[in-house]
């Protein structure tokens, strides 16, 4: 496993899907203390970490974070870990943690079924700007 990832949270995302790219643009302007990176899933590191992990693409497709010495979280969890750090008001988005997983996981999955309908998709993966391209792994 490569060692990019020892003082930053990699967050794995859809890479063709829009809102998961837009749910991307929006970390990363409120991500003041610069600790998230990124990889889409369907890049070499993003298929490396599903292998390691065994992951299964066909129950997670759209978002995990991989936090250095503490794991793999997906779905809502993720989600809500991702907005713990992203500052005030986003912060406050914790109290979410109160709603049992299966409960946050069933609005997660169902807006996740649903994204392309929704959103849209694109036919390749977002290619960050020259400013953004230190933010992403490939």
């Amino acid at each position: 496993m490569v060692d990019f990832y020892k003082h930053k949270n990699l967050i794995l995302f859809d890479g063709i899907c829009n809102l998961c790219n837009g749910a991307v643009q929006y970390i990363i302007k409120y991500d003041k203390k610069d600790v998230f990176l990124f990889a889409p899933l369907q890049s070499n590191i993003g298929k490396q970490i599903i292998k390691t992990h065994h992951i299964d693409t066909g129950k997670t497709d759209s978002i995990l974070l991989f936090v250095p010495g503490k794991g793999i979280s997906s779905k809502s969890t993720a989600a809500l870990k991702i907005a713990s750090q992203l500052g005030f008001p986003n912060n406050l988005m914790v109290v979410f943690f109160i709603v049992p997983a299966f409960i946050r996981n069933w609005a997660y999955d169902y807006i996740a079924k649903n994204r392309y309908r929704w959103y849209g998709k694109k036919d390749a993966c977002m290619v960050p700007t020259p400013e953004l391209r230190s933010k992403f792994l490939e």
